[in-house]
């Protein structure tokens, strides 16, 4: 038997999610400023000291060490929690679990890249990681707000179609690799490689070197994404008829979609404008954030309630 969910365990949940993204956005803000080398090579202290040096640089890294370091205690606290009072629920002892993994992983990324640089490639990993962390922690908020309405306790009357799990998990996986390319685009500061939009340089197809490939793959990639989501939206409002929880994600999710796409516009057209740049690069990280925990929380209940499978 399931315990109910208290409003201090959501409050809990809530708070590690917020700060989850938090440390998402701090990081992201770490390398749209070049602040990576902030601290040195030194961790988890600032140039071997506790109060970091007074520059802009060494702010920025440690704050994001310190508000990182914070989440991560309310990651712990959250596990230990959801360990005491929700250890019946398998779910949510995994959300909780793959929070406080890649909460841990990230951060050991971090520390490897200031104690020894790593190429781009490696460090895309780390914003990555980070959207794996923040996922597993929104995961776990929204399966807390549905315990205590009362609607994730039993399996809903009619199952979802089983075309849906598949299409949704393809999309994720997919949706992933985009996320990683557009980190790999920051670390290798590539931005300025296709200049203009939707054009690239003002050509459909822009000459095939340096950063301009990479930002031209980026976009077809995300296009793709845009389509497919679109489909994905009129597949389940189609198919799944009773199933107002998944249409209204499915639908959410082509919203977040769309503003990515608009986003990435206002992206390239701030490019050379360092200032607006890096606000413009934190509201198109907020999104991607956002439309990926959409994309996971779709894909896991069209898994559990998929046609064919037995009670839970």
């Amino acid at each position: 038997m399931i315990a109910l969910v208290s409003n201090r365990y959501r409050t809990l949940a809530a708070a590690t999610c917020i700060g989850m993204l938090i440390v998402l956005l701090a990081g992201a803000l770490v390398t749209n400023t070049d602040s990576g080398r902030g601290c040195g090579d030194d961790w988890p202290l600032c140039h071997g000291k506790f109060i970091p040096a007074y520059t802009v640089e060494s702010l920025i890294e440690y704050s994001h060490r310190l508000v990182s370091g914070v989440v991560g205690l309310l990651v712990l606290g959250t596990f230990i929690m959801t360990l005491a009072s929700h250890r019946a629920s398998r779910e949510a002892v995994w959300y909780a679990s793959s929070a406080g993994f890649f909460t841990v992983l990230q951060a050991l990324l971090g520390a490897a890249a200031v104690k020894w640089p790593q190429s781009p490639s490696v460090m895309a990993l780390h914003f990555g990681f980070s959207i794996m962390a923040f996922t597993s922690t929104l995961l776990l908020l929204l399966w807390a707000n549905r315990m205590r309405r009362g609607s994730g306790v039993s399996r809903p009357a009619v199952s979802v179609p089983r075309s849906v799990l598949p299409f949704t998990l393809s999309i994720l996986i997919y949706s992933y690799f985009v996320i990683y390319l557009g980190a790999f685009i920051r670390h290798t500061e590539s931005a300025g490689g296709c200049l203009g939009w939707p054009l690239c340089n003002g050509q459909v197809i822009p000459e095939w070197e340096g950063a301009t490939r990479i930002v031209f793959v980026h976009r077809v990639a995300a296009l793709i994404i845009f389509i497919v989501i679109g489909w994905l939206a009129l597949h389940v409002n189609r198919v799944c008829k009773t199933h107002r929880g998944l249409r209204v994600s499915a639908t959410l999710a082509f919203v977040l979609v769309s503003a990515q796409v608009l986003s990435g516009a206002l992206l390239t057209a701030t490019v050379e404008n360092e200032d607006w740049f890096i606000f413009t690069s934190m509201l198109h990280n907020i999104i991607i954030s956002g439309l990926f925990g959409v994309l996971a929380d779709l894909t896991i209940r069209s898994w559990k309630w998929r046609e064919g499978r037995g009670k839970v």
